[in-house]
């Protein structure tokens, strides 16, 4: 598909990619290395999903209530405002985070987040009844197909893209799959607003990670 891509910012300002790439030049850039290293956190958690998620407030999936930082750049574990997101801009990666505990979520690399503003009259009906008044919506940032961490971004269709193996979802439409091998679509994760920020309505619509089910 033709468009315009982009990298998916921290912070509207940093970029991030997908550490499964093979290009050497990308893998040795800061920026890279910076969502390597928070993509990756929780890698033994990742591999034994189950053990620990009780006892670990960190590995849990996100809860109703939770707000969200960013997971990268120079806003690393700020909390996310409506004003850090401006409509139609690269969707950020973040973490949920127990508003009260101050915990953030980031035992599981599974917990990582894509959040992003469209404006809410692009969005297909059951994405609008996921997302805050204002726009913002939040999906799973782990490709259903390998779980390479979701990172490119073509705004002029609202799709998301992996460069691992290049599946490319459509968020205004539930993140639906366009293109490539993943077999289903991001799981949602429904959001309300909350004094002028994004907070988790519920928990993800499905299954994190790979796989059909």
């Amino acid at each position: 598909m033709g468009g315009r891509k982009t990298e998916i910012a921290g912070n509207g300002e940093g970029r991030g990619s997908c550490g499964c790439a093979s290009h050497n030049d990308d893998l040795e850039s800061p920026d890279r290395r910076a969502l390597l290293t928070a993509t990756l956190a929780g890698g033994v958690a990742l591999a034994f999903p189950a053990a620990g998620n009780a006892a670990d407030p960190r590995m849990s999936r996100p809860q109703a209530g939770d707000v969200f930082v960013f997971a990268i750049g120079d806003k690393a574990k700020s909390v996310i405002t409506d004003a850090d997101l401006t409509v139609g801009g690269a969707p950020v990666l973040a973490w949920p985070m127990d508003p009260q505990t101050k915990t953030i979520r980031d035992g599981s690399r599974l917990n990582q987040l894509l959040i992003v503003r469209l404006d809410a009259s692009s969005l297909d009906e059951t994405t609008r009844g996921r997302a805050t008044d204002s726009g913002i919506v939040a999906y799973s940032a782990s490709c259903t197909h390998a779980l390479c961490p979701v990172t490119g971004w073509r705004p002029e269709k609202h799709i998301v893209h992996c460069p691992c193996h290049n599946s490319e979802y459509d968020i205004s439409n539930g993140a639906k799959v366009v293109f490539g091998p993943a077999p289903r679509p991001l799981p949602a994760l429904p959001l309300k607003a909350v004094d002028g920020a994004p907070v988790a309505a519920g928990a993800f619509t499905g299954k994190v990670g790979a796989g059909t089910t």
